[in-house]
Parts: structure tokens; C-alpha cells; sequence
């Protein structure tokens, strides 16, 4: 007699990742041994060692339990339909007990008492989002997955670029030019097929940020940018989330929790960010390759602790850590009673602007300095062999590549060379991306000079438009 078993989702690793599979039985029992047959690693998922049905899975024959028929001398018809449905714990879509190979898996976690079998079907019930899949979210990425946690979402609109690879260890050369949360997804779901994987190919912006974080339990902090950081806390707040909070630069990383159990929240240890330009990127002052690994292992280990309720958390703390050093310092956070998002009386109510919040908005005041893109300033020097084209970076960033025929004086030693430039001729000025080179500009005009220049995308984008031989860094 033909039958239908319909397979419900945790369990289909044991069958090929078949919804439905098509068997030839009389009654239930006979379906089961014939689906036994078949697939034989399914069986200890649904049978316990004396046969007969685990106590967290029931069988319900064209949608009646088949407690309320014969059990399994069920007899069937043809075309009947047999659903295995497992137990599910309440407020979650996934089955969150563990199966047999999870109790392997995790063995090591289980063996601890203070996780235990219950600390970890409670990871297997949660759900965290990552912001960023960079430096940060990588090893978060991968230290969560492992551990178990039962869905797991990814944000990040940016692709592979080869500067990645120095720390970011989810990706390989081959993901070079392809979409991270693409790449992290194949490889998560490789390092852990237990759990789920969303991945959010966009930014997180104040139109979809309530929408996505709201679907989950944990937020965690791996943006490497003050308006996305900023646009993350207020949604926390106002969705009433836990934000666990991790930042790096060069040789110095930071952690926190952010609006846990009422504590304080990321404005009420820094209310405003830094003026533009002030506080460079990766990108532009670079970061030692293990360092975004030791902190974000520290913002996986806060997570954990969250959903297992064990220990003490980081909230009202700020975690510094100096790898020069090896270093770590905690300095106490109080909640602000003034703070204008999660104090007593908040002005701010809804998600901003916040790139205008971080004075980097594109309707802002008109600049002052001119912006030239690369291949223009090519056509320009060609025509003009006075234009005078000067490098700001760092000795140590023109050793890696270098425009012909730039000079050079480094930001830092800027005001020593003023007297040297003239204000008569045309100046351009570019750095790796263009902030730095951006502020000198901002200074200049200050100072009195009208023939300011600088290059959009710096250095950067003469190697993508103009010089592709130059060396990316």
C-alpha cells in the first residue's frame, strides 16, 4: 500500500534533506521499518533503545495522533500520510532537543555542569544576529556555529576583498569578488549543518534595522563604522535587545554589553561620535591580524553566558585590551540618567539619520575644497605639469605603493611643512580612501588657500582607475 512519511525539517539530514518519501506499508509500525531500512541513522532520532517511540516525538496519521487510533498497528490506506512531529519548545520554530549526534557534538560543552544538557538546548533555541561579517564577525561566526546556536543571522552588503583575508578567517582566495554572507553562510552550514544560517546581503540601514533585529534574541556589535554602531544601539534600545558591543584599531581592542537588564547602553559612554576623519578606519591605520579573534571570542563568550545564565556579565563594564602589552583593563559604565535614548526622559524616540548624525552626510555643507576622481587628475597632470599632486599617508603606507611624481609630507608633520607650499599653485592632495587627505584640505582653506584638491578614493581608486600594477593594501 502506498504511503507518504513526511519528514519534518531537523530531521532530514537523515534523509538525504527528502520533505516526503514515499513507502509501501500497511500500517505505521511497517512504514517505520521500512523508512528504517532506508535511511538507519534516522532511527535512534525516533526510537529509543527498547523500540519504542521517544517520549518528545509523536505520529500523527492524516493529521490525527495515532495515540487516538491503533499506535503503531495504525493501519493505513493508500495515499494515507504519516507526519513525524518532534516536540518544540515554546517561542521557537526549531525542535530544540537534542538529537543523538548533537549529544556528541556538544559533548564537551555538555560535560560542563554549569551548561549541561540544558544550557545547551538552550543555545540551540536562541537566536543571534551579527552586524558585519569583517573582523569581528568572522570568528564570531564561526565560534557560535560551532558551539551550537540555533540560528544565527549575518549582515553585510560589502564582497571579498583580499586585504580580508589577513584576519578574517571565514573566507579562503577562492571567495575573493564574492558576496561575504554568501561565503560565511556555505562555510557555517559546512562547520555545523545543526543549525541556521540567515544571511542579509544589505546594509543595515534605519529603514530595515528595526525589521531585522527585532527577529532575534542577541545582537552583536562587529560594524567597523560610527553610524551603523550608533544605528545599532538606538534599535536595541528601543526594540529592547542586548547589544554586545566589540570595536578594534591596530593593536587595541574594547567589549562591552550594552542595555542588558536596564543597564547602560552605548550613548551613555560616548553620547556623540568623533568629528569625521578623527578616528581613522582599519583601513586606513590597519589592525594586527589575531587581534578582532580575541575580542570577538570575548563577545561569543558574553553571548553564551547570556543564554546559558551562567556567570557574570559585561554590562557596566568596558573591557580595553592592549595586545602590545598584553593588557586588560576594565573601567566601570554608568547608566546616564540624561542619556538622550535609554535615560529618564529620552528625546530620541525612533531610528535617525545617522550619517548626518555623524556629520557624514552627503546633504551636508558644501565643501569648501574641490574633489577630483582619479582618472580626471590622470588627464589633468598629463595636460598641466604644474599641478602639484602631495601624499599624506604614512611612511611606512608609500613604501607598499606610490603615485609617480608625488611628493610627499606625512599628516602628522604637516604644520612643519606649511611654509613650503604655495598657495599660487594647484594642489591635490590624497591619502588611502581620502578622509586624511580630506582634513588637510579642510585645514588649508581655513588657512587661506583656494587652489585645494583632493583625490576621491584616494590612492585606492588610482589603483582601480588609473594604475591597476600599484599594489592594494
Amino acid at each position: 500500500m502506498k504511503m507518504v512519511m513526511k519528514i519534518p525539517s531537523p530531521l532530514r539530514r537523515f534523509t538525504d534533506n527528502q520533505k516526503q518519501i514515499e513507502l509501501d506499508a500497511l500500517t505505521v509500525k511497517e512504514a517505520l521499518t521500512e523508512l528504517f531500512n532506508r535511511y538507519p541513522d534516522i532511527k535512534p532520532q525516533i526510537m529509543d533503545d527498547t523500540g519504542d517511540l521517544r517520549n518528545f516525538v509523536n505520529l500523527y496519521h492524516n493529521k490525527v495522533d495515532i495515540r487516538q487510533q491503533e499506535g503503531l498497528d495504525t493501519k493505513l490506506q493508500a495515499g494515507s500520510e504519516v507526519r513525524i512531529v518532534p516536540a518544540i519548545a515554546g517561542g521557537s520554530s526549531l525542535d530544540t532537543s537534542l538529537l543523538a549526534d548533537e549529544l556528541s557534538r556538544y559533548s564537551r560543552h555538555i560535560l560542563l555542569p554549569e551548561i549541561g544538557i540544558s544550557g545547551q538546548e538552550a543555545l540551540k533555541s536562541a537566536s543571534i544576529l551579527i552586524i558585519g561579517a569583517g573582523g569581528l564577525g568572522c570568528p564570531l561566526a564561526l565560534y557560535l556555529a560551532a558551539a551550537g546556536v540555533g540560528h544565527l543571522g549575518l549582515v553585510d552588503d560589502d564582497v571579498v576583498d583580499e586585504s580580508n583575508l589577513q584576519r578574517q578567517v571565514l573566507f579562503t582566495v577562492d571567495d575573493i569578488g564574492l558576496p561575504k554572507v554568501d561565503c560565511a553562510k556555505r562555510r557555517l552550514e559546512r562547520l555545523n549543518p545543526n543549525i541556521n544560517i540567515t544571511g542579509y546581503r544589505e546594509r543595515l540601514t534605519s529603514d530595515n534595522a528595526l525589521k531585522i533585529i527585532d527577529k532575534y534574541d542577541i545582537i552583536i556589535d562587529g560594524t567597523d563604522n560610527f553610524p551603523t554602531r550608533y544605528l545599532v544601539n538606538d534599535a536595541c534600545v528601543l526594540l529592547n535587545k542586548p547589544n554586545i558591543y566589540g570595536s578594534i584599531f591596530r593593536f587595541d581592542g574594547q567589549a562591552s554589553v550594552f542595555n542588558y537588564q536596564a543597564g547602560p547602553c552605548y550613548r551613555c559612554l560616548y553620547p556623540t561620535p568623533p568629528p569625521p576623519g578623527l578616528v581613522p578606519s582599519c583601513a586606513e591605520g590597519g589592525v594586527l591580524g589575531v587581534l578582532p579573534s580575541i575580542i570577538a571570542s570575548i563577545q561569543a563568550t558574553e553571548a553564551i553566558k547570556m543564554i546559558t545564565n551562567i556567570g557574570t556579565p559585561l554590562s557596566g563594564r568596558l573591557l580595553l585590551y592592549d595586545a602590545l602589552a598584553l593588557d586588560f583593563e576594565f573601567l566601570a559604565i554608568m547608566k546616564d540618567a540624561d542619556c538622550p535614548i535609554c535615560g529618564d526622559s529620552p528625546s530620541i524616540t525612533k531610528l535617525i539619520d545617522y550619517q548626518a548624525f555623524c556629520g557624514l552626510s552627503h546633504t551636508s555643507e558644501v565643501k569648501a575644497y574641490k574633489e577630483i576622481e582619479a582618472k580626471e587628475l590622470k588627464a589633468w597632470m598629463d595636460k598641466d605639469k604644474h599641478v602639484i599632486l602631495i601624499d599624506v599617508r604614512e611612511p611606512f603606507e608609500r613604501e607598499i605603493c606610490m603615485i609617480a611624481g608625488s611628493q610627499f609630507i606625512p599628516m602628522q608633520e604637516f604644520d612643519a611643512h606649511l611654509a613650503e607650499l604655495d598657495p599660487s599653485r594647484e594642489l591635490v592632495f590624497h591619502c588611502k580612501l581620502g578622509g586624511r587627505s580630506a582634513k588637510v584640505c579642510d585645514k588649508l582653506i581655513e588657512l587661506g588657500f583656494n587652489k585645494v584638491t583632493n583625490l576621491n578614493g584616494g590612492i585606492l581608486a588610482w589603483i582601480d582607475q588609473v594604475d591597476p600594477s600599484l599594489t592594494r593594501y
